[in-house]
């Protein structure tokens, strides 16, 4: 197969001592940690229930799964010592019953899965299994500031959700290894995920805040997140952490700095809740909860966030994306010459 080769590190340190399991590798937060482990030289095994996507080489190597049936090939879990648990349905759709359904038995099913195949085998020497989760597992709050030992709920979809999501992510505790788990923001990239639709009516000159803009909302760019993944299974850390940068910001300075940075007005007023009802009906609920979440207990394990600030991490992601379009455009004109 002649893509084979497109996931493996030219010129780069093999770390022989690490193999880790990734479920949901393909998507947008899983390619990002799969590319920061194979810079280190660090094998991965992923899983995926497509047949077609599976590819294999001395240090990548695909196998299917269908947690939906319960279906594993036991053969994803040989010489792995960390797993990262990634899968499950994305929530930016709308909440029909049926999809409700999908965002929970996803997870709750993909974890089953797990849990059964490593009961199968001697799990002896897995060291670390760390799980996503989400920060809207914390309450709607415009004044509360969140930390891991938080312990009320979001009364919502999501906080039942992410709770029912967490539990199951507890029952690995039986297993003799480390069990963490990943509360993640709203993850900054261009590649996928909320920012390129947050960005989309900025750059149609219809942006605005929604409500009064004074929702809090804790982001982290795509970079910082996929090193906390890493950084958790290096250091084989265990218990929640909270994945979101040092300085969460209200949603009127997320819109106007996405403007700024796009170089586009805003010239609207600000989104009513009831106008978003109408048109994402349930879903709506998260463009307008607010939860300001603290960093600080993975901070003080030793993670040093390279994005910190938003306004630096927008220009990060977006205006390195057009000095490397100009940098490229700029060579193929001097071809021509």
């Amino acid at each position: 197969m002649p893509h084979k080769q497109q996931f493996k590190p030219l010129n780069l340190p093999q770390n022989d001592c690490m193999k880790v399991l990734i479920t949901g590798a393909t998507g947008l937060v899983g390619k990002a940690i799969v590319k920061v482990l194979r810079e280190k030289g660090i094998s991965v095994n992923y899983l995926t229930t497509r047949r077609e996507k599976i590819v294999s080489s001395q240090d990548f190597s695909g196998f299917y799964w269908n947690p939906s049936k319960d279906e594993i090939d036991l053969a994803c879990l040989e010489g792995v010592s960390a797993i990262i648990n990634l899968a499950g349905a994305g929530i930016a759709k709308r909440w029909s019953p049926a999809y409700k359904k999908k965002v929970l038995s996803s997870r709750i099913n993909s974890l089953r899965t797990l849990h059964k195949a490593l009961g199968e085998i001697d799990s002896a020497q897995i060291k670390s299994f760390v799980s996503a989760s989400a920060i809207g597992i914390y309450p709607n709050s415009l004044i509360n500031f969140y930390n891991e030992n938080e312990t009320d709920i979001d009364d919502s979809f999501l906080g039942e959700t992410v709770e029912k999501w967490e539990r199951e992510v507890d029952t690995f505790n039986s297993f003799n290894f480390n069990v963490s788990k990943i509360r993640i923001g709203i993850v900054l990239s261009i590649l996928g995920g909320a920012l390129p639709k947050m960005a989309r009516p900025v750059q149609n000159f219809v942006g605005a805040a929604f409500g009064t803009g004074n929702q809090w909302q804790s982001w982290i760019h795509i970079e910082d997140l996929a090193q906390i993944f890493v950084f958790v299974i290096e250091n084989n850390l265990k218990g929640t952490f909270n994945a979101v940068a040092p300085n969460p910001v209200t949603n009127a300075k997320m819109t106007k700095e996405l403007a700024r940075i796009l170089d586009k007005p805003l010239i609207l007023p600000n989104v009513p809740r009831l106008a978003m009802q109408v048109i994402l009906g349930e879903m709506s609920y998260i463009l307008y909860a607010s939860q300001r979440v603290s960093s600080k207990r993975i901070e003080k394990k030793g993670f040093i966030f390279q994005h910190t600030n938003i306004g630096t991490a927008l220009e990060n992601l977006y205006l390195s994306r057009k000095e490397d379009s100009e940098s490229q455009m700029a060579s193929m004109n001097k071809e021509f010459v």
